[in-house]
């Protein structure tokens, strides 16, 4: 059985995996998956800016994000679809496994 017509066949498990599995950038992908875009220095996130950037790009080039441009503004967000497409039930338990 293979993958869904739709999934996105560049996303490799160890990758997405790899990038969830820091404390902080679960924080970013439990903010958007609560609220949907974020900045790129969001509120209430305390690491060096120059830290946070490297967490935002580990989380796009794993895949996880997305960037769009408003202005000078970065705003992320999460691509939720098409990690759900080829990881079926993964981000939902990731998500739900760091609140307990």
């Amino acid at each position: 059985m293979g993958q869904p017509d739709h999934a996105d066949p560049d996303l490799d498990l160890a990758v997405v995996l790899h990038a969830l599995g820091d404390p902080v950038r679960l924080a970013l992908v439990r903010r958007m998956a609560e609220g949907g875009e974020s900045p790129c220095s969001p509120d209430g996130v305390d690491v060096p800016r120059s830290t946070l950037s490297n967490h935002w790009r580990i989380l796009r080039e794993a895949g996880i994000t997305e960037t769009r441009r408003a202005g000078r503004a970065r705003l992320m967000t999460l691509r939720r679809t098409d990690l759900d497409a080829r990881f079926p039930g993964l981000l939902a338990a990731v998500l739900a496994a760091g609140r307990r």
